[in-house]
């Protein structure tokens, strides 16, 4: 595992270790983990579904400006974007949360390999000793390459096979049968083994371990589906609907692939994460109907009148004017204004764009009652 999801890995650790500590039993502390981190993540969930919604009510005024500005893109991307923040809402709502999962994912993917640190508590030495103890016994077949990819998980199997070896060659006993003694299992599922479609016994084990890869991949898709299934509700046929669908059916694919390359503890954990979100957006969207969301929307309106703009709204009303003055020049006279411009000098153009930024700022400020400060004397001495 990489340094990142180490980092990752030691806070989650924590909670599951405490959380392990209460139940004794690592899948139902998985369970309780990934329900933990949606009731967490909530107010996230919450603000990003609202996000969705406000911005899915807004679809009609930008098929409005669509057409208005069909010939202009650029036009339409400014109005837009004005649109946007009028009405208070933000373009970038949705990605928090997958950010945040993706962090989780890498977490949750170093607890699941490093249960000895993470759960059991284990310190390096110790478990450096086992893996010493493992390499030297070739009776066991297991050589460096196959230890380091995952070692704790390993050592795990190891120990509740032959417990008494290590306790003969030098580890604490009372370690020993704390390894042992370790429920990685749910139902019988071994959660640190690696599903494969090759087992060596075709056993009810060996079938229940390869369930929880396909399960994880049906749970997604379902809850891919519904959600589309949502959103074309609400906004009709959309643009991009084959692009969406790629998206609905690869990624349940790509997990099920991932989930036979990875110990079952992590396509446990995507199981309990999808059905706790397809609860959650279920909930969210009964709770997000059209009157609530055009409520909220006044309310966010009424604040935005009363707030000041951001840096890019100024900007962008300040491009704007540069632009309409620069339109305004050309069409009093383009040839003449052409000509003028090429006989100035660098320095006078120079010159000139400044008064134009000058006076875009000046307007600006007037318009939001701020002080304006000329900062021309301090450009003059530099130059």
């Amino acid at each position: 595992m990489g340094f990142i999801s180490e980092l990752l890995g030691y806070p989650l650790g924590w909670v599951m270790w405490l959380i392990y500590k209460v139940v004794s039993d690592y899948g139902i502390a998985i369970i309780l983990f990934t329900l933990l981190s949606k009731i967490v993540l909530f107010p996230t969930s919450y603000k990003q579904q609202l996000s969705t919604m406000r911005t899915q009510s807004l679809r009609p005024k930008l098929e409005k400006l669509k057409k208005q500005y069909a010939n202009n893109k650029e036009k339409f991307a400014e109005e837009q974007q004005k649109l946007y923040n009028e009405e208070g809402v933000s373009m970038t709502g949705g990605c928090l949360p997958l950010i945040v999962s993706m962090i989780i994912l890498y977490g949750i993917l170093d607890v699941v390999y490093r249960p000895l640190t993470h759960i059991l508590r284990l310190k390096d030495g110790v478990i450096d000793k086992m893996k010493e103890i493992i390499l030297s016994v070739k009776e066991w077949g297991i050589d460096e390459k196959a230890l380091n990819s995952r070692p704790e998980l390993t050592i795990l199997q190891q120990v509740k096979e032959h417990g008494q070896t290590f306790v003969d060659k030098g580890v604490d006993s009372n370690i020993v049968d704390q390894v042992s003694n370790f429920k990685n299992t749910f139902l019988g599922i071994d959660l640190g083994k690696v599903p494969t479609i090759h087992p060596d016994v075709w056993n009810k084990a060996a079938i229940a371990l390869i369930m929880i890869p396909i399960l994880s991949c049906v749970v997604q898709l379902v809850y891919s589906i519904y959600t589309q299934h949502k959103q074309k509700a609400i906004n009709g046929d959309m643009q991009g609907a084959g692009c969406m669908k790629v998206m609905m059916f690869g990624m349940p694919l790509f997990s099920l692939w991932l989930a036979f390359t990875v110990p079952a503890g992590v396509g446990f954990y995507w199981i309990w994460s999808s059905v706790f979100s397809l609860i959650q957006s279920i909930g969210l969207y009964a709770y997000f109907n059209p009157e609530r969301v055009a409520a909220i929307n006044e309310k966010i309106k009424l604040k935005q009148k009363d707030k000041k703009p951001g840096l890019m709204q100024r900007m962008m009303a300040q491009q704007s004017q540069l632009t309409q003055q620069a339109g305004i020049a050309q069409k009093s006279g383009r040839d003449d204004y052409n000509s003028a411009i090429e006989k100035m000098s660098k320095s006078e153009r120079n010159k000139y764009n400044r008064d134009l930024i000058k006076e875009a700022r000046k307007r600006m400020a007037e318009k939001y009652g701020e002080e304006y400060v000329d900062d021309d004397d301090d450009n003059d001495s530099e130059n």
